[in-house]
């Protein structure tokens, strides 16, 4: 959807009047209080909820700031903490002020502990660790307070420096005890040398890096708190992060085929982009915090704390070689993930279908993927997602499907456009969304042809990555009682819109300062017909299905400072297609079939031993006891990995017309194999079409 000018260029006019006092020559600090001057007057003309600039909203500032700076706990004392905690109520006011007082005493403090810090890890690498005492280490940052005085601070320094030679020398005497292992074996004494030398290794680089970070670079991260206090999506972007972030959005560059982020010390995985190599790897996932990254046999390097551009350079690479991630999932988990970098394969992301056949249960199912909702605005006959899904359905239709399955699972939206379209293949004509600006009554987007392409029983998949445009058509289907929508407990709930302002823009002339880089900003949020906004609670699905995230909160609402639930009046909508009113037999019936599903039952049982291992943060120091309960966790996932087998009696069938574009390529037949192997193992899919049989034996 396009933006209006008239309220962009308002917003110009507003500080052109305070840019106008500005003189043509100014100093770097001039240049700092112009920028943040401008982003502020950005967010304040243009935000949908604009913060008010008060002591609340300095101390959100500070305390999310200091988090970000020293998440880890690696350079500050309370003592540290103690010296900034005079500037909790003052941030506002320097904000308004175009002033730094409380950044520049950070960056001071901050340079003092990273000095003092360099002095610890050296002394401390000096000496092999002894792995025999009963010792433990709290990796939650959340869970360990800062250190009270340098003594403790140094005592955290060699916990962390021992637990990270400790995993090392772990894997070295894994790897010398298994068959594939060549050479000359070497004792525990070695072998802990080498990892402390690795350890060593990685830690200068890591100072290295940090002492090449630029005023810039901090300044920018001070920029983003300020900005994510607002809402998550809301961010500053200096002219380099914005390059990387349009990259990024590409996903056309030789590489792992995944969107990241930075968030405080770490890069997080924001998407993983269908069709690339993490999307076929299958373990890297939204919402993975990547710790450390190793070419293959080269050594491990840490990024914790490293500039996401850094961190980019390190993953990307040629073609066919491999890389490694430490990840940190959601649950808490720490896992190695290899993936072999390679070109993303677009033609994934497009919508597909199947027929779907389980004899004695039902029969000739359409069944249509739609990893993403896509759209090349640049042609105007270019390609769309809703284009696409219009010409499965036809195909679906040709072969007299007895009911169809939209599977928007993982879908993290896309084109506001083509949801409309989309959402209008399934009913008359009628209202689909709202999309609400501040200040502004809402704007209806309705679609206008009565036109019912598809007419019969319709079942939307979703799960808590399905997000923004997926929410908005499961939302609209759920409202008219047109599609039962099934997954997880919730959808992602982003219900916001952004969009990118130039901040050069804002100021004529004064080249001297610009470029100034760019804000990302919320402007607009979604509201369902019903007046209920997807933000923050999502869809909640008819029908709730168990998955690993059961019992914990993964997106918009593991999020900070994540906009609230609202809602506004609803639009008049209705449709006379066809009947849902046996929906609450449907989801007893599902729910039964559920409780006697020994593998639904291990879904439920792995959810709560995540849930335990996300809270339950402490680990041992004692080798032999770090070994045993690493094998205990490797069994585990072996276990749970494991638990979804062929379903037999499923049958997956390509269309005909389908057949000879994929049999044009090896690559494309091996692709299908894939994914036809995939839903035959889905009972997520397998008990969607016992809802289906259900539906129809109304």
């Amino acid at each position: 959807m396009k933006f209006r000018g008239p309220v962009f260029f308002s917003l110009i006019a507003v500080i052109l009047l305070v840019g106008a006092f500005y003189p043509h020559q100014v100093n770097q600090s001039e240049k700092e209080s112009i920028l943040i001057h401008t982003m502020i007057g950005g967010l304040k003309q243009l935000h949908y909820q604009p913060q008010d600039m008060d002591d609340e909203f300095s101390k959100n500032v500070y305390k999310l700031y200091i988090d970000r700076i020293d998440g880890g706990r690696r350079w500050f004392t309370q003592k540290d903490v103690d010296k900034l905690k005079k500037y909790e109520l003052q941030i506002d006011n320097e904000t308004e002020e175009g002033t730094f007082e409380f950044f520049d005493a950070s960056v001071e403090l901050l340079n003092s502990g990273i000095d003092r810090s360099k002095k610890f890890y050296t002394e401390i690498l000096a000496k092999p660790f002894d792995f025999n005492a009963d010792e433990t280490i709290e990796l939650d940052n959340e869970k360990k307070p800062f250190a009270k005085n340098e003594k403790e601070l140094k005592e955290y320094w060699y916990k962390s420096l021992k637990y990270e030679t400790m995993t090392r020398l772990a894997t070295k005497l894994e790897a010398q005890e298994s068959e594939s292992f060549e050479g000359t074996k070497k004792s525990t004494e070695e072998l802990e040398a080498e990892s402390r030398k690795e350890v060593q290794e990685n830690f200068e680089d890591i100072f290295e890096r940090i002492g090449e970070l630029r005023r810039t670079d901090r300044l920018s991260a001070y920029l983003n708190t300020i900005t994510n206090v607002y809402d998550p999506h809301t961010g500053y972007f200096e002219p380099k992060d914005k390059e990387n972030f349009d990259i990024g959005m590409s996903g056309t560059l030789e590489g792992i085929g995944a969107r990241l982020q930075s968030e405080g010390e770490f890069t997080k995985v924001v998407s993983i982009v269908p069709g690339g190599p993490a999307w076929k790897q299958k373990d890297l996932e939204n919402d993975d915090l990547i710790l450390k990254v190793a070419q293959e046999k080269g050594e491990v390097v840490d990024v914790t704390g490293y500039r996401l551009d850094d961190v980019v350079k390190l993953i990307r690479g040629d073609k066919g070689t491999k890389v490694t991630l430490t990840v940190k999932k959601v649950d808490g988990s720490i896992k190695k993930v290899t993936i072999v970098r390679d070109v993303v394969i677009i033609d994934e992301s497009y919508a597909k279908s199947v027929i779907l056949d389980f004899p004695g249960k039902i029969e000739n199912v359409g069944y249509i993927k739609l990893p993403r909702f896509y759209a090349d605005f640049n042609r105007e006959e270019g390609r769309s997602c809703a284009k696409d899904v219009a010409k499965e359905i036809e195909k679906l239709k040709s072969q007299n499907v007895s009911g169809i399955i939209l599977d928007l699972r993982n879908n993290g939206g896309g084109s506001l456009r083509d949801v409309v379209t989309m959402s209008g293949l399934f009913i008359e004509e009628g209202p689909i969304v709202q999309v609400k600006a501040r200040g502004r009554s809402p704007e209806v987007l309705e679609d206008k042809d009565p036109q019912v392409q598809y007419e019969g029983d319709l079942i939307v998949m979703v799960n808590s990555y399905s997000a923004s445009a997926s929410e908005i058509l499961a939302a609209a289907l759920q409202d008219y009682g047109r599609a039962v929508i099934v997954g997880s407990k919730s959808t992602f709930g982003k219900g916001t819109v952004q969009r990118f302002f130039d901040l050069d823009r804002a100021i004529r002339g004064y080249n001297e300062v610009k470029p100034l880089g760019e804000v990302k900003l919320t402007i607009q949020k979604f509201y369902r017909v019903n007046g209920g906004s997807t933000q923050l609670r999502g869809v909640v699905p008819d029908i709730i299905l168990p998955d690993r995230f059961q019992y914990i909160d993964v997106g918009e609402r593991d999020h900070e400072f994540a906009m609230k639930w609202t809602e506004i009046e609803p639009v008049a909508y209705s449709q006379s297609i066809i009947s849902l009113e046996g929906l609450n037999d449907w989801k007893s019936a599902s729910e039964a079939r559920v409780a006697d599903s020994e593998t639904f039952q291990l879904v439920l049982e792995n959810a709560k031993r995540l849930k335990n291992q996300r809270d339950e943060t402490t680990y041992p120091l004692n080798l032999k006891g770090y070994q045993t309960e690493e094998e205990e966790i490797e069994k585990l996932n072996d276990k749970y990995d494991e638990m979804f087998k062929q379903i037999d009696g499923l049958e997956v069938s390509n269309l005909e017309e389908d057949l000879t574009q994929i049999e044009s390529d090896e690559s494309r037949v091996a692709r299908n194999d894939e994914w036809v192997k995939s839903i035959k193992k889905d009972i997520y899919i397998d008990e969607v079409l016992s809802i289906m049989r259900d539906m129809q034996n109304k």
